[in-house]
């Protein structure tokens, strides 16, 4: 099936958030799913793609909406190795491999985390919706390291509260090309969707993009290269690699927003969630989770420190 494109002209005499007026307009899909067109670059205001959900229509406004070819919900479980960290009977904590996506979506409709959890255990099926069964929150497919699966309603809800009220302490390492400009300190950048390229996103200003915000510190340096430890305050996709961008000092591997040859031997991107820290569901004390360095990104670390 194909994409299927949708128009609708806003005539109200009184302004409404986009994905408001959309939720009327396309009925058979929910809040969420319409929120995730806007976020994914699918939806257009008079021929601009929009910058955010809550963006306000006036009078005379176009909104062109892109509908995604639907993929089947009967996400098929498969045998796929997790390396689990921790799991008790509200969650599952994995630590992901570099090049898995995490739930499925077009071009990807098998071999995600979501299916390898599916997988390991059925009855996640179903939580947190058909679409992203028990996703809290995601990692890119080429970072590696933490991540969290709620297995029923409660926990989900829960732990989603615990990201949206930014609760949750994230640690990356991401090793950089050059140095930022300072050893340490912290990033407020807006992020909002790349207008000439829809499946990027790009620092933009204040008013047509999303709070982000990042600390940093240094950890090693090298030659021409520096190892970064990150904590994101926010959650914005992509946001740990166009922070390295704005401070002049890109994700070594990151062939989208950084160099288009990598400057050592990596077939990915340097971006791995190290450490996780939150309060689980019926407890008062955050726990703490860590995943070590993948053996890839050691190496890269060891051949550096060799000069």
């Amino acid at each position: 099936m194909s994409e299927r494109t949708v128009s609708f002209l806003f005539e109200q005499e009184t302004s409404e958030r986009l994905d408001k007026f959309l939720v009327v307009q396309l009925p058979e899909f929910s809040r969420a799913r319409i929120q995730g067109f806007i976020a994914n670059g699918h939806v257009d205001v008079n021929g601009q793609p929009a910058w955010k959900t809550g963006q306000s229509l006036e009078f005379g406004t176009t909104v062109t909406v892109r509908i995604p070819p639907t993929i089947a919900t009967a996400i098929i479980p498969e045998n796929i190795p997790l390396d689990i960290i921790f799991e008790n009977d509200d969650l599952i904590v994995v630590n992901k491999l570099a090049g898995m996506v995490v739930h499925p979506a077009a071009g990807h409709p098998s071999g995600t985390l979501v299916n390898a959890v599916m997988g390991y255990d059925p009855e996640i099926e179903g939580i947190g919706g058909e679409e992203r069964p028990g996703v809290v929150h995601r990692l890119d497919k080429e970072t590696s390291g933490l991540i969290l699966l709620a297995k029923n309603e409660r926990a989900h809800r829960w732990l989603q509260d615990q990201f949206r009220l930014r609760k949750v302490n994230k640690t990356y390492l991401a090793l950089v090309d050059g140095k930022p400009p300072t050893p340490s300190g912290r990033v407020e950048a807006h992020i909002g969707r790349d207008t000439k390229q829809r499946k990027r996103m790009a620092i933009v200003s204040e008013k047509k993009g999303r709070e982000a915000v990042s600390e940093y510190q240094t950890i090693e340096e090298f030659n021409s290269h520096t190892l970064l430890e990150f904590h994101p305050h926010t959650g914005r996709t992509h946001q740990i690699r166009l922070h390295c961008v704005f401070l002049n000092c890109p994700i070594v591997g990151d062939k989208v927003y950084g160099r288009k040859k990598p400057t050592v031997d990596i077939k990915r991107h340097f971006l791995h969630a190290y450490r996780l820290s939150i309060i689980l569901p019926n407890e008062t004390q955050p726990m703490n989770f860590e995943a070590p360095l993948p053996v890839e990104l050691e190496i890269v670390l060891e051949n550096l420190r060799k000069g």
